[in-house]
């Protein structure tokens, strides 16, 4: 379970966006994170966000297949992304670093910018704490809460084969 702020951002946000190409050598994922959504937003990663959430709207992380973009987000200390829809490489790129994201349209939709959100991955449900409403995204099945829970798919396989 995590609660944070909410920072919003629309359709179609692209990994270009969320990680600027000119950043793609950045030697770690803090690097990364310092330049994290800086062309759509330049006060983000002047932020700190530990455990803050962020929201987009539909085929969010669109664009290249670079698993830059979600490691960007995850070591800026946004706790998770709840968007409408997800462009399906981004998701995965997310889970398999275990960076959890949850898809609901209606979620999507209603949060606005700066509004605090709870998020219970185990049922999936979203409450906006600022207006009280509640949303039901899907909860992850079994081997995703693995995969997550493990920090991402290589530290899960090697717990796996480690028996």
């Amino acid at each position: 379970m995590v609660t944070g702020k909410v920072f919003k951002y629309g359709n179609n946000v692209d990994t270009d966006v969320i990680i600027p190409a000119r950043y793609l050598n950045a030697p770690s994922p803090d690097e990364l994170a310092k330049h994290c959504m800086e062309d759509i937003d330049p006060s983000f990663a002047a932020a700190p966000h530990n455990g803050d959430i962020m929201v987009g709207g539909w085929n969010f992380g669109c664009g290249s297949s670079r698993e830059h973009a979600p490691v960007a987000i995850q070591a800026s200390g946004i706790a998770c992304v709840i968007a409408a829809s997800f462009a399906r490489i981004f998701y995965r790129n997310a889970i398999n670093i275990g960076f959890p994201i949850l898809e609901c349209p209606e979620a999507a939709e209603a949060i606005q910018n700066g509004d605090t959100v709870s998020v219970d991955f185990a049922t999936g449900v979203i409450r906006d704490e600022t207006t009280g409403e509640d949303f039901q995204a899907v909860a992850f099945p079994p081997f995703i809460e693995n995969i997550i829970a493990h920090g991402g798919l290589l530290p899960y396989l090697k717990a796996r084969q480690k028996g």
